[in-house]
């Protein structure tokens, strides 16, 4: 920058050009090496798919490299990493660097950022804290969520295989208790009888209380055995 003087230091990236030549430009990429992104394809040449990570030069994903064939135009989560002649690369295979077995690092409850890396025929995989995959189940999706997006997110549970799930709401028993409250609520506001029902389909159980399915049937789980309501064909009855 011209209002930099001789002396002063400044910030900048380094990578490899064209040519293998080392590179410092102030220009600072949107993700580095050892960090996942979801990055738009400019065009797709000869030896893969070129992404704009924000520096001049594009950035490589090779073909071998493609969990799925990329096409321009379309936004793709990749993992950056430096290839055997040095230079930095992308692949969309992040199981190959990043671990899906919980290794003992992540307990059930613990509060984590999640980025959503694509979406699967079980729900949505996302990538943990930047360093393991773990999966969000359709059923704990209660509000619409896109793949790249980046937000928070709970460890619901650890797999017998150590496979990680994921939700968005916490599972404590603060929580749940919550829920209870707000269910003997509706009831006293509506004549003490409530429509919906463990059977009701899971979207109007979201719409009505705000909660999975699962959660919903917990909580009136516990209502009942606490004598507090009753379960009959078609309807919840307060006592």
């Amino acid at each position: 920058p011209q209002e930099w003087d001789i002396d002063e230091y400044l910030d900048v990236f380094v990578y490899l050009d064209s040519e293998d030549r080392p590179v410092a430009t102030t220009e600072l990429p949107r993700v580095q090496v050892g960090e996942c992104a979801h990055l738009s394809v400019i065009e797709v040449g000869k030896f893969g798919a070129f992404l704009d990570w924000g520096v001049t030069k594009d950035l490589l994903v090779p073909f071998k490299e493609q969990r799925v064939p990329m096409e321009a135009g379309r936004s793709y989560t990749v993992y950056l990493y430096i290839d055997k002649s040095g230079r930095i690369a992308a692949t969309s295979k992040l199981s190959a660097h990043l671990a899906e077995e919980s290794e003992g690092i992540f307990v059930a409850g613990e509060e984590v950022l999640l980025q959503i890396a694509s979406r699967t025929e079980l729900g949505y995989k996302a990538v943990v804290n930047g360093t393991h995959l773990g999966l969000v189940h359709t059923s704990e999706v209660l509000n619409p969520i896109r793949v790249g997006q980046t937000l928070g997110g709970y460890i619901h549970s650890i797999r017998p295989d150590g496979r990680i799930n994921l939700t968005f709401h916490p599972k404590s028993n603060e929580k749940r208790a919550e829920l209870s409250l707000d269910i003997l609520e509706y009831l006293e506001d509506n004549g003490g009888v409530s429509p919906v029902t463990e059977k009701s389909d899971a979207a109007e159980i979201q719409k009505t209380f705000g909660c999975s399915k699962s959660s919903f049937k917990k909580a009136i789980g516990k209502l009942y055995k606490e004598r507090k309501i009753k379960i009959e064909s078609g309807k919840i009855t307060l006592l």
